[in-house]
């Protein structure tokens, strides 16, 4: 199951952690701020290590391709 989401119910489509409200983007901006995933996941305690893990690594296939 792919831990992304996309409702246009859910903050207009934009892709959301599933079951959460939390863009991925946010993801990356922390990423990009501080390189810090557990800074992430202590903001944003509806996501798990689980589904950020899962989002890095489709994101690592990605760019291979």
């Amino acid at each position: 199951m792919s831990e992304v989401e996309r409702n246009s119910d859910i903050l207009g489509g934009v892709p959301v952690f599933r079951g959460t409200r939390v863009p991925i983007r946010n993801l990356f901006d922390y990423l990009m701020r501080s390189g810090k995933v557990q800074e992430f996941l202590e903001d944003f305690p509806t996501v798990s290590f689980e589904q950020v893990r899962q989002i890095m690594q489709a994101a690592e296939v990605a760019a291979k391709a």
